[in-house]
């Protein structure tokens, strides 16, 4: 799945034919299986656009959406953020597109056709659905908007010990595969705002915190997107042939202003 990574690409116009049942199938069981590394459940049901009368101004041709649910309790944006983006990049390798929705959309009608639960969120909705041939000119413009085939350099967001000294030489080597897979997570308008720094034997995520991407309806969006981040780090490490784990233990390193610590990765 970590090949995938570099070839998926956000999917908004589609060809509206509905999914076929083999690969409906195949999504529906690995829905029920989604997991992350802090053990907080992530529950996903499909939602169909004609029948619930679902709806996005930025979406064509979509004929089904996927809604994610999580528990708003700690780390919930988090383990959100990695478990949609494993289903996401499932879908991609069965020939399925999507794209993350947190905005565009009438979230309470999303919400009642989920059956949002007291004490959950709806972070974020995808459509499912195969590629159109050819992307609608609104999707063109989004993609050009947004700078969605582009990324920030790795010295922006990858660290040797601490903030002031960027990732390189030998370090940086051993680490290019995840760190490349890292950086082109996708994130909301593509803002990146995860940084990573390497110690010894572990990389610790921290979240560069901007405002106006934390709601009641969605958390913290871009926790979300260092889930996510998080998610392709992994991947990376895995197709390395490593078996990484994941603590939450803050190793105490001076961080710039709204900077937060996340996770460590000890690998």
């Amino acid at each position: 799945m970590a090949d995938g990574i570099m070839g998926r690409k956000s999917v908004r116009s589609f060809d509206g034919a509905p999914l076929r049942p083999e690969d409906r199938k195949k999504l529906e069981a690995y829905m029920r299986e989604l997991t992350n590394p802090f053990g907080i459940p992530v529950e996903c049901v499909l939602l169909d656009a004609n029948k619930e009368g679902l709806s996005s101004p930025v979406i064509t041709g979509e004929t089904l959406y996927v809604a994610g649910m999580v528990e708003k309790k700690p780390y919930g944006d988090i383990a959100f953020g990695f478990s949609f983006e494993k289903l996401v990049l499932y879908a991609w390798s069965l020939g399925i597109g999507t794209t993350w929705i947190a905005g565009t959309m009438k979230r309470e009608k999303f919400q009642q056709a989920a059956g949002l639960r007291e004490g959950w969120m709806m972070p974020c909705i995808s459509p499912l659905g195969y590629p159109a041939k050819k992307r609608s000119l609104k999707e063109t413009m989004m993609r050009k908007g947004v700078g969605a085939d582009s990324r920030l350099p790795g010295e922006k967001l990858f660290f040797d010990n601490g903030f002031d000294k960027p990732l390189a030489g030998e370090k940086l080597a051993a680490l290019a595969g995840p760190l490349e897979l890292t950086r082109w997570a996708p994130s909301a308008v593509n803002k990146q705002p995860w940084r990573l720094v390497a110690a010894e034997g572990r990389v610790h995520f921290y979240e560069k915190k901007d405002k106006g991407y934390t709601g009641e309806d969605t958390g913290d969006l871009q926790k979300i997107d260092v889930g996510i981040a998080l998610r392709h780090f992994l991947l990376g490490l895995e197709a390395q042939g490593k078996t990484p784990s994941v603590t939450a233990a803050d190793p105490g390193i001076p961080t710039p202003a709204d900077t937060e610590y996340i996770a460590t990765v000890v690998i």
